[in-house]
């Protein structure tokens, strides 16, 4: 498939006209071609009006068109080939493994919500039957979930594939009967056209309203106006914490505001406890290490916070890590300015009184290469010291040594929301455990047990969202089959004759869908 430097406005294809921007090699730090042309005003709302064409449409086609749609898609990139690998590792300087693994994961998400929208649960579809000789009578009622309109998605710049053209946000906003207007991330353009090109092609493989996906390229101030423009009815944001609430911001402003699914900063603490260290302080150390310095410690989830009590275990620990992180290697980052952002971090870091270097690791030898970083501090210096709780993207991290399980549980209260929280615990820290775990629950969207949270599972059960600031909203998800919810709404008909009815709510039930009739559970085909 040829690059051309194109963006996609339902089945158009071609060069904006708003002035151009390249891809960087971040490996060797120079442009790549071609070049991209970016959206104008006018490009902007031809595809908001596109995408609000399609919705009623797109919404009420059928559980198995919208499950094929899906499924298509995901072939469509497989179809794509090597092409694509070989693109985003240039784009990213991500190494070849790892970005076949993360189109695994694509295809899988797509699949994944293929299976939610055939299962019908999602819908949520309810009847009441109506009690005319009760004293007041009660109307029939029923109710459904619909897609709440088109969506904006902005794409991150650490997942080039599972977060970004046809990533989560995408895949569950198309399984809730969504259009979607896509912003490309500027880090990867030629891989955002390589997907976008795949799913235009399913939406006309498909027979869709081509208003059904867009894609968008531009600079920030076209991502603000997408996000206000009234045609858009919900954001998915993966990225920074200013990037985050910046758009956050504009949807609260607008006439009509709307949310925003913005996932933005984390440094996921993990908590160390003596029994645990004890039992495997070497093992420990090692999968910490790998960990921290996996893609290059450019994950939401990076294990940026230890924590643990004073005593010979911890000190086992910390000479087992310091080891280990010194004998990793520098690795290319993903852009320069992240690099750039990520040496002022750990020269913050280096900086600060009763913060003490561990271990780096090895100097690197490409232009955006980072070196990996292990602190460590006390208590009351963290406490104290702001800035050790700031996200540092990249792979950095700080010990902090408590006297007590006292000093456990203050750090887990002081703590801001966070994505993930981890436990190494074994039946000797049971104790511990349980006094910190009330206070994780209500501070971290997923709780670990002995393992490192860089590996987010997609998968029914998951939960990859936050209490502030981790995520813009703590009530959802952005990986898993229930980030569906996001992009959904309850309508109720009260009264309604059959032939108004929706099929997922008609009394013959053509599309099988599970359903709840006066309080049973009815289950689908």
């Amino acid at each position: 498939m040829h690059i051309a430097g194109e963006m996609l406005i339902g089945q158009a294809a071609f060069k904006g006209s708003a002035g151009q921007m390249k891809a960087t090699d971040p490996a060797r730090n120079i442009e790549i071609e071609p070049a991209f042309g970016m959206a104008t005003p006018a490009d902007l709302q031809r595809a908001c009006e596109l995408a609000a064409q399609a919705f009623d449409s797109y919404r009420e086609t059928t559980l198995e068109k919208r499950a094929q749609f899906l499924e298509q898609i995901a072939q469509n990139i497989i179809d794509i080939g090597p092409q694509l690998i070989e693109r985003a590792m240039q784009e990213s300087g991500l190494p070849q493994a790892r970005l076949e693994g993360e189109r695994g994961r694509t295809v899988n998400q797509l699949r994944l919500f293929a299976k939610v929208v055939r299962d019908g649960l999602f819908l949520g579809a309810t009847l009441d039957s109506a009690l005319p000789e009760r004293v007041p009578p009660r109307s029939d009622l029923r109710m459904r979930k619909i897609g709440v309109g088109p969506v904006a998605v902005f794409g991150a710049s650490n997942f080039p594939l599972a977060f970004s053209v046809a990533g989560g946000d995408t895949a569950s906003a198309l399984a809730a009967g969504c259009p979607v207007v896509v912003k490309a991330h500027p880090a990867h353009p030629g891989t955002s056209e390589l997907v976008g090109k795949a799913i235009q092609k399913a939406v006309a493989d498909c027979g869709l309203h081509e208003g059904v996906f867009s894609l968008v390229i531009g600079d920030v101030q076209i991502g603000g106006d997408l996000v206000a423009h009234p045609a858009i009815k919900a954001v998915g944001f993966t990225g920074s914490r200013g990037g985050g609430l910046a758009l956050v911001r504009i949807a609260q402003a607008r006439k009509e505001p709307i949310p925003v699914y913005a996932e933005m900063a984390s440094i996921n603490p993990v908590f160390l406890l003596p029994g645990a260290l004890k039992a495997g302080a070497a093992r420990i150390a090692q999968g910490f290490a790998d960990s921290l310095t996996m893609g290059s410690g450019q994950f939401c989830t990076n294990p940026g916070l230890l924590i643990a009590l004073e005593g010979p275990e911890l000190n086992e620990f910390a000479a087992a890590a310091a080891a280990a992180v010194q004998a990793k290697p520098s690795t290319t980052m993903l852009t320069p300015g992240i690099h750039k952002s990520y040496e002022a971090g750990v020269g913050k870091l280096s900086a600060l009184d009763k913060v003490e270097l561990l271990a780096q690791g090895g100097a690197g030898s490409t232009a955006c290469a980072a070196q990996p970083h292990l602190y460590s501090t006390d208590v009351e210096t963290f406490l104290s010291t702001p800035a050790l709780e700031d996200e540092n993207f990249g792979p950095s991290s700080v010990l902090v040594r408590c006297r007590d399980a006292a000093d456990m549980r203050r750090i887990a209260e002081h703590l801001e929301g966070q994505l993930t929280s981890t436990v190494h615990a074994n039946a000797d820290d049971r104790e511990i455990a349980s006094g910190l775990l009330p206070t994780l629950e209500r501070k971290a969207g997923r709780i670990l047990f002995n393992g490192f949270p860089t590996g987010v599972e997609v998968a029914h059960a998951m939960v990859h969202g936050g209490p502030f600031p981790s995520t813009s909203d703590p009530r959802s998800t952005s990986v898993g089959a229930t980030a569906i919810d996001r992009f959904l709404r309850p309508v109720c008909y009260q009264d309604a004759p059959e032939w108004a009815l929706p099929s997922t709510l008609a009394n013959a039930n053509p599309q099988n869908v599970p359903r709840v009739v006066d309080g049973k559970i009815q289950p689908g085909a």
